[in-house]
């Protein structure tokens, strides 16, 4: 069974994720099916009755066209097919901040050590590291840097105004 980081710890993953060309049989087949968003646009009411259902969505393919029906995924997988199509980037912090989901946002595909801080500070609370690499020396970049500058959707202040909130007397800061 493959390994994934989850909630900053490596883990046996339980779910299958299918292939582009799957069809609705192959999903039927999995206990914990991550169906291609085409799949799931072609046949959503018999996807509907899988207790556990995820879906995976393209780098050009939006999260948009899955709004209306978030309520339904338990998982929802976004593939960076190189690392340097940084559009799921953008896809997970949409998710998070515009439609509010609160479940697991996977990164899948070229997922490497280096980026997993920034996936995360955007969204992502899952990663499904490549083959080829160790998710336990992966896991460790997650806390290489101790600071970040920049606002995130887990951290909605830039750091000079989390700085400023604790420095400042509560009467200095309502004027603010």
């Amino acid at each position: 069974m493959p390994r994934i980081i989850k909630n900053r710890e490596v883990i046996e993953d339980q779910w299958t994720l299918l292939p582009a060309e799957a069809t609705l049989q192959d999903a039927l087949d999995c206990k914990q099916p991550i169906v291609p968003l085409a799949l799931w646009q072609a046949q959503p009411a018999e996807l509907r009755q899988v207790p556990a259902l995820g879906v995976w969505l393209d780098s050009d393919e939006l999260v948009e066209d899955l709004a209306e029906d978030l309520g339904v995924f338990s998982l929802i997988a976004l593939n960076f097919p190189t690392f340097t199509d940084g559009r799921p980037f953008s896809s997970a912090r949409l998710l998070r901040e515009r439609y509010g989901f609160t479940k697991e946002v996977r990164a899948i595909g070229d997922v490497l050590r280096d980026q997993l801080l920034m996936m995360q500070r955007c969204g992502f609370d899952a990663f499904a590291i490549r083959n080829d690499r160790d998710p336990h020396d992966a896991l460790r970049a997650l806390d290489e840097l101790s600071v970040q500058y920049q606002a995130s959707w887990d951290a909605p202040l830039p750091l000079f105004r989390r700085r400023t909130a604790v420095s400042e007397p509560a009467s200095a800061a309502a004027v603010i």
